[in-house]
């Protein structure tokens, strides 16, 4: 197993993400608690020692799962992780009963790692706002040994992370984002990377695989790969990217059987970061990925000043292709939903007047009012 050193502790760079866990009868709230306990069990026997898990993951009972599967092994033998439930709006006001729920539920007397859930501009105004107490009372409860690390995910572009770190950065010792070949450029995931570094804030990594989209490539992509590395499994390539960046320490993997676990056990027995030739083909592949079936939007500008209603159709049409993308690979679209919500309605896709004003100076040539028009469909 490798390991990322982190302050004084040694964390396996494989986590295990318990977002995903074996269901029965497809029933994501009945989680199959027989074989997390195996693979619990078979992801310590490997060296893997950071869990992961939060408040609403499956129905509320991911906590609960993960720590009877853990509770078998000794404690210092592991890092638990979970996070405050900021994602739903109506728990910012409970953050004191939340976190007491959370001990009580998981039978533990601290949590290793702690984390304000899914920062983005659906709850960064709440987040921000001290009449809440969130922070005060996660900090209380660092100072009182029941966190140990206190951290943060974060899914907001870059205008929000910047905020957040600007109010809280300096409590911040670690920061959760979404990353992988594909959003390395698709969202912005090296500015970010590069931004936390800057505060000397390492990075934790969810959705390496995007869901599972970089699991399986098309068929020429997957043979240049294989030209590069034979021995090589396609999920690997997404993992071996995460090894060359060194803001990396944790890459979280949701796992829903053991075959998965047994292909990133042996995935992460050893390093093997990317080298130049095979980055350079990667990111090809992602830029192939990243444009196909999207809007070719540069940002221009040359939109907003002509749109009647003010709208920020660059923004819209960044949102609109990230929603695509996702929705393409069969995967939920929470993203762009979640960010327009934070959006006066005023200024959302429906507000499109179809006037035609932006297309007449678009350089791209965008049907820009049948874009909004099939966003709004999409959306719902």
């Amino acid at each position: 197993m490798i390991y990322r050193d982190f302050k004084e502790l040694k964390l396996s760079q494989l986590g295990f993400g318990a977002m995903r866990l074996p269901v029965i009868d497809g029933d994501d709230a009945k989680v199959d608690r027989e074989q997390t306990q195996r693979m619990v069990d078979a992801a310590m026997d490997a060296g893997v020692n950071y869990y992961d898990t939060a408040w609403g993951y499956h129905g509320e009972t991911s906590e609960i799962v993960i720590a009877e599967a853990l509770a078998k092994h000794p404690r210092d033998s592991y890092y638990f992780a979970t996070k405050f439930p900021g994602y739903d709006l109506s728990n910012m006001p409970k953050v004191k009963e939340i976190f007491a729920r959370q001990l009580e539920k998981t039978g533990l007397e601290y949590f290793d790692f702690y984390l304000l859930h899914n920062v983005c501009e659906m709850n960064i105004e709440q987040y921000l706002d001290p009449q809440y107490g969130i922070m005060e009372h996660l900090l209380e409860q660092k100072k009182n040994g029941r966190i140990r690390y206190l951290g943060f995910s974060c899914h907001g572009e870059m205008d929000v992370l910047r905020r957040f770190l600007d109010a809280y950065g300096d409590e911040m010792e670690f920061c959760q984002l979404q990353l992988n070949y594909l959003d390395w450029t698709f969202q912005h995931g090296k500015e970010k990377v590069d931004l936390l570094k800057e505060r000397d804030i390492p990075v934790w990594v969810m959705e390496p695989l995007r869901g599972g989209k970089l699991a399986k490539l098309d068929e020429e992509d997957e043979k240049q790969l294989r030209a590069l590395r034979p021995e090589e499994e396609i999920p690997a390539w997404a993992f071996r990217f995460l090894q060359t960046i060194p803001e990396v320490k944790v890459i979280l993997s949701g796992m829903s059987n053991e075959a998965q676990l047994e292909a990133n056990l042996r995935t992460f027995a050893e390093d093997r970061p990317l080298n130049a030739v095979e980055s350079d083909a990667l990111m090809k592949i992602a830029d192939r990925m990243g444009s196909s079936g999207s809007v070719p939007c540069t940002a221009c500008h040359y939109c907003t000043s002509h749109c009647p209603q003010g709208l920020d159709i660059p923004r819209l049409i960044s949102l609109y292709n990230e929603h695509v993308l996702t929705t393409k690979a069969g995967l939920f679209g929470f993203i762009a939903p979640m960010a327009l919500a934070a959006i006066p309605e005023e200024e959302r896709p429906a507000a499109c007047l179809h006037c035609g004003s932006c297309e007449q100076v678009c350089p791209q040539q965008i049907r820009i009012s049948d874009v909004m028009t099939d966003f709004v469909a999409k959306i719902g």
